[in-house]
């Protein structure tokens, strides 16, 4: 017997998959030569994060992605017991899709029985410019605003992510 779902509105326009690793180097390294990727600068930030069981603080974080799109490879390097600690569990760890307003499809998804792992902000900050959604199947979604896409695009051209 299946069970009857909403019908959700789901951002589709994917831009990246995302891997969490124990080493950034190595699998930045790793994954040129074997899929000939080129990285853009990478950036080593405390990155805000709020989740439901820790509530809002700031976790080391350090990422890159690939220059090479449409379709994006994201490398997290987090902090023990982080949402991106990849010496716990590392390896493919969410898709990526734009977001014209992560609050809005985020409570949508919510809604339709997904659960929040993270985002920037708390939810009653409007989440931030990105949450993690995860499906009620375990499948996790990162809805990141679309405003960000003009940084992002300048980043993947050489420049510094800001």
């Amino acid at each position: 017997m299946s069970v009857e779902r909403p019908v959700v509105d789901l951002p589709t326009e994917q831009f990246h998959v995302g891997a969490r690793v124990g080493d950034l180097e190595v699998s930045m390294d790793l994954l040129a030569q074997a899929l000939g990727l080129r990285w853009a600068v990478v950036v080593e930030r405390d990155q805000r994060v709020w989740t439901p069981s820790a509530g809002a603080t700031t976790v080391p974080l350090r990422f890159t992605y690939s220059c090479q799109g449409p379709q994006h490879v994201e490398l997290l390097q987090g902090s023990p017991g982080s949402l991106w600690d990849g010496n716990h569990l590392p390896g493919l760890h969410h898709l990526g899709v734009w977001a014209d307003d992560v609050a809005a499809e985020t409570e949508s998804l919510i809604d339709a029985g997904w659960t929040v792992d993270g985002a920037e902000r708390p939810p009653e900050e409007g989440y931030g410019v990105m949450s993690y959604v995860r499906s009620p199947a375990g499948l996790l979604v990162e809805l990141v605003s679309r405003s960000v896409e003009p940084a992002f695009e300048r980043w993947w051209a050489g420049g510094e992510l800001r």
